[in-house]
């Protein structure tokens, strides 16, 4: 589920300037790193990773390029493909966030490096619940948490289950607000965490492959069975924020007293003074919500493979993993007893015993319109 849209515009052009040739002065050892992440990475990589590693690399040098969103990323490893073909440059050798599913046939045309078997020192310190696939390297997660007041709510008493949640929200009337799932994957995660709740607690329950309508209506049922349960109790009697920036908003001003938030946009929001340092994070323990990583890609055939490989083991150093965590706000993609102790105390109670996910595709339009019809019908969805 996408959390963030761009506009066409702008990533269509951001695509071409992708596609340009390589300039005369582009040398060798100078990684061609691409990403069609938000602007707050790439911001990340120019202020924080790329000094560092060319600090820690004399002679190689980042080249770091905005591909516009994940079209451009495959436009570019379409011309890899191509590039394999006619044993020509790709004009690329690192992809920051990308499928290595996509395009189709990449990995048996032979694009992609086999990370597992790439030799990084590194390697085995990423977290095993992170890995979808041997061709790319997870190095950045982010997840909904639960972020509350803690001057009305002590962190010991902070639900950890989906049951002292349900609990707590009917004891407290009022005081827990979630934006419509169609709206931001904090909310988006919050529903599918009840439907999860309500099928056995096993997000492997539901894949692309066995979407079915009979399946759907039996199991995304049960789902709204719970939701409409707590409806009454939340917000202004059962309202629901605009998105994710709203609820942030509604626990800034002290409306109402928890949340649910992506990680990266609370981290970030308590380090810049939007909501107070004082504000509480917690994550369910019985089964986490949803969240996912980021993962890198090194091209095989990218003429600085070499130099790739080595940017793709330093990002999953103890320095890079923290300034994940303490600047970027995001979650490390290593295990967490490879992050320093002090930030592993810090963080302690939102760091996830699961991170489960949930398929997009048709259940994704599935669960937006169901919750519509049958857990808000008297929400405007066009609002």
């Amino acid at each position: 589920m996408k959390r963030r849209t761009f506009m066409m515009s702008a990533a269509g052009a951001a695509a071409g300037l992708a596609l340009a040739p390589r300039m005369s002065f582009a040398a060798k050892d100078t990684i061609d790193w691409y990403t069609g992440s938000d602007t707050n990475i790439l911001d990340f990589w120019t202020n924080t990773v790329k000094p560092a590693f060319e600090a820690a690399h004399a002679g190689i040098k980042l080249n770091l390029v905005d591909a516009g969103d994940n079209a451009g990323i495959l436009a570019i490893a379409d011309r890899a493909i191509a590039a394999k073909q006619t044993g020509t440059d790709p004009q690329a050798d690192y992809f920051e966030h990308s499928d290595p599913l996509l395009p189709a046939g990449a990995i048996d045309a032979g694009i992609y490096v086999n990370m597992a078997k790439a030799g990084l020192s590194n390697y085995s310190k990423v977290n095993p619940l992170a890995i979808e696939s041997e061709y790319s390297l997870p190095y950045r997660g982010s997840q909904v948490l639960l972020a509350y007041d803690t001057t009305k709510l002590k962190p010991a008493d902070a639900p950890k289950t989906w049951d002292q949640l349900v609990a707590w929200i009917k004891a407290n009337p009022g005081q827990f607000v979630y934006n419509r799932p169609d709206k931001g994957g904090s909310g988006g995660n919050f529903v599918r965490r009840a439907i999860h709740q309500a099928n056995g607690l096993d997000p492997k329950a539901f894949k692309v492959d066995n979407y079915t309508q009979e399946f759907a209506d039996e199991a995304l049922g049960k789902g709204w069975k719970l939701l409409t349960e707590i409806a009454p109790h939340l917000y202004d009697k059962g309202a629901y924020s605009s998105g994710n920036t709203q609820s942030l908003q509604l626990l800034s001003q002290g409306v109402v007293t928890m949340i649910p938030v992506w990680s990266d946009q609370v981290l970030q929001a308590i380090d810049q003074g939007v909501l107070p340092a004082e504000t509480g994070l917690v994550q369910l323990q019985d089964l986490a919500l949803c969240g996912n990583f980021s993962r890198a890609i090194v091209l095989d055939n990218g003429v600085n493979r070499d130099a790739a490989l080595k940017l793709a083991d330093f990002i999953l150093s103890e320095e890079m993993q923290g300034a994940i965590l303490t600047e970027l706000g995001g979650f490390p993609g290593v295990s967490w007893d490879h992050v320093s102790e002090d930030l592993r105390k810090k963080f302690a109670d939102i760091i996830p015993q699961s991170i489960p996910t949930f398929p997009s595709g048709k259940w994704e339009a599935a669960i937006n319109d169901g919750w519509y019809r049958h857990v808000a019908p008297n929400v405007d969805r066009k609002a």
